[in-house]
């Protein structure tokens, strides 16, 4: 506890004699709500909702490159490369560039989180939608700073928009709207990635985490029987049986050694 912490750095400067903190019961507080993800009919169907909606790129963003809900208000048209360029070599394909967040200070959660997405296909065609309505008059999306999403007037999203926006499609969906929030479109994302097999070190670099245990942890929700390698090699290995004399003959072969010693091959209640 920080508290704690700052009586004991008091403690050893003379400051005071007693650490009275560690007297005190910390209470554990509320459980908070269990995240959970979309299936994949869900997902479409969101989308699908969504659809015409100023949230929709938004949405489009979250469910297939799993970007934060904090990382998409703060994304500029700067970042995005709608063309890429095919005639490199690697194709450079379509994509956004993850630099700077809402968060305090405006940047990322983490360093490995400053990351560059290639866009699917929907994605692109979402935000092309969304660079031809923009209120700016800015040509060249490389020289424009303006936020990608923002209100109806014009200002940056806070979350409060994004709930209630995202709540309106999750009901035409279907969904309960309270139960559901923005930041599961990037559980979802994990998730469907993970169903479909995708390497969980490979989704991990993807959402910007600093190793797989979170993402395997807290983010994967529509867990995919993935860890069956051992069950699957011993289906191999037994699915036939041992060869009929190698029973016998390992059996035998101990029971030489035993006797050789001495030792009667028993059970526990002397039989054979």
């Amino acid at each position: 506890m920080i508290l704690a912490r700052s009586v004991r750095h008091a403690q050893a400067r003379d400051k005071v004699r007693r650490n009275v903190v560690l007297l005190c019961d910390v209470p554990t507080g509320r459980k908070g709500r269990a995240s959970k993800a979309l299936t994949l009919n869900q997902a479409m169907a969101v989308i699908a909702a969504a659809s015409g909606s100023r949230l929709h790129a938004y949405i489009v963003l979250s469910l297939l490159i799993g970007a934060r809900t904090e990382e998409l208000r703060a994304l500029r048209w700067c970042d995005v490369d709608l063309a890429g360029n095919p005639e490199a070599n690697p194709v450079i394909p379509p994509s956004i560039s993850v630099l700077r967040s809402v968060r305090t200070g405006g940047d990322t959660k983490t360093r490995r989180s400053r990351r560059a997405l290639a866009m699917p296909q929907r994605c692109v065609d979402a935000l092309g939608v969304l660079w031809r309505q923009r209120p700016c008059d800015h040509a060249d999306r490389a020289e424009c700073a303006c936020l990608v999403f923002t209100s109806r007037v014009g200002t940056p999203l806070d979350a409060h928009n994004v709930r209630r926006d995202f709540r309106k499609v999750a009901e035409a969906t279907g969904l309960t709207p309270g139960e559901w929030t923005p930041r599961e479109l990037r559980h979802s994302f994990v998730s469907l990635l993970s169903d479909d097999g995708i390497p969980i070190e490979q989704i991990a670099r993807l959402v910007g985490h600093m190793s797989t245990s979170v993402t395997e942890t807290v983010y994967r929700q529509q867990i995919r029987p993935v860890i069956v390698e051992g069950a699957e090699a011993m289906d191999r290995i037994f699915q036939a049986g041992p060869p009929p004399s190698a029973t016998s003959h390992s059996f035998s072969s101990l029971n030489d050694r035993l006797q050789d010693r001495n030792m009667p091959l028993t059970s526990r209640d002397g039989g054979i």
